[in-house]
């Protein structure tokens, strides 16, 4: 599921499209400031973080500037009452890819969310095809080829992700939070282990390679 973070100090406003959002299929997630938001995306990876500006902690342009200082790909979405020029022109500045003022339709909103999504090629798919590898994830198998891959769940969803966004780095916290839970023995090392054995058992595929990013994590490169 696509995972959104909603920066908002506005608990109705959040709320709101919060519910939007939900009943479109996405899974957002509230925060209420800055600080929170960049917290929450500490053990999370959200593939959309739309944000408003005037917050309590860290405002929106604070927050924009901490994300693209380590991530210039997710997209950022802004929606905010300030409706003047040299704001536009500095949030767009700092890599906000698209700017919504208040108020504003709630259909046409969701339309600008799905088509940023789609913009940065980040699709809800339960298949994927890279080179000569296929992923089925409502079935959970990968073939090469004719020949099925054995992989375990693990192994399976961790590939899944990282090949569903191509050049994007997930940082070890992040993977850790997302597929080992609360599981108190793993650590970054984990990480590791599994990425090596997803490059060997992947080693004949001819689309893609899994690059390290050394100092944060993994990538799928696609060849």
């Amino acid at each position: 599921m696509i995972k959104i973070l909603v920066a908002e100090d506005d608990k109705a406003i959040n709320g709101l499209v919060c519910t939007y959002l939900r009943n479109k299929g996405y899974a957002p997630t509230a925060c209420y400031d800055g600080e929170e938001a960049l917290a929450a995306m500490e053990g999370n990876t959200f593939s959309m973080i739309i944000s408003d500006i005037m917050m309590p902690k860290m405002d929106g342009f604070e927050l924009a500037e901490a994300i693209r200082s380590i991530d210039k790909q997710t997209p950022i979405l802004f929606m905010t009452a300030k409706d003047d020029k040299p704001s536009k022109l500095f949030a767009y500045t700092l890599g906000v890819d698209d700017y919504v003022v208040k108020p504003f339709d709630m259909d046409v909103f969701m339309m600008k969310v799905a088509a940023l999504l789609r913009r940065a090629g980040i699709v809800e798919n339960q298949s994927l095809q890279v080179g000569n590898l296929t992923m089925n994830a409502e079935e959970h198998t990968a073939y090469l080829g004719d020949d099925e891959l054995p992989l375990t769940v693990r192994e399976f969803d961790l590939l899944f992700k990282l090949l569903s966004y191509p050049k994007k780095t997930f940082t070890r916290s992040a993977l850790m939070s997302e597929f080992w839970d609360y599981d108190s023995s793993a650590t970054s090392r984990t990480v590791d282990v599994y990425m090596a054995k997803l490059r060997e058992k992947t080693s004949a595929c001819d689309g893609f390679e899994i690059v390290t990013v050394h100092g944060l994590g993994y990538k799928a490169v696609l060849k």
